[in-house]
């Protein structure tokens, strides 16, 4: 396994471990899932240059879509929460309360 995919790896790994440890803010958890899908669009863009697979080549591109429609997602979320609660806690939600 080259090095390149070894540090790809180990960015998804810590990208996921700031997500499960600084999950108190909604902005960290944002940016935390943005490094998880940056690099898996890393990993499949080099993937895909790597077997020369051709009829692959579009997955880099809807995985960048998804992201994109996910970042708008999480920031009107964010926009929504903070103007309501006026802080930006994920543990002062009561969200899942009847």
């Amino acid at each position: 396994v080259p090095l390149v995919y070894i540090n790809i790896i180990v960015a998804f790994a810590v990208a996921l471990i700031g997500l499960l440890i600084y999950r108190s803010h909604l902005i960290s958890s944002l940016l935390c899932l943005e490094g998880m899908i940056l690099s898996l669009f890393i990993i499949s863009t080099l993937i895909v240059l790597s077997t020369h697979f051709t009829l692959a080549s579009i997955i880099p591109i809807i995985l960048l879509v998804f992201a994109a429609c996910k970042a708008a997602l999480g920031l009107s979320l964010l926009v929504i929460v903070s103007n309501t609660y006026g802080t930006d806690y994920i543990q002062n939600l009561n969200l899942l309360q009847c």
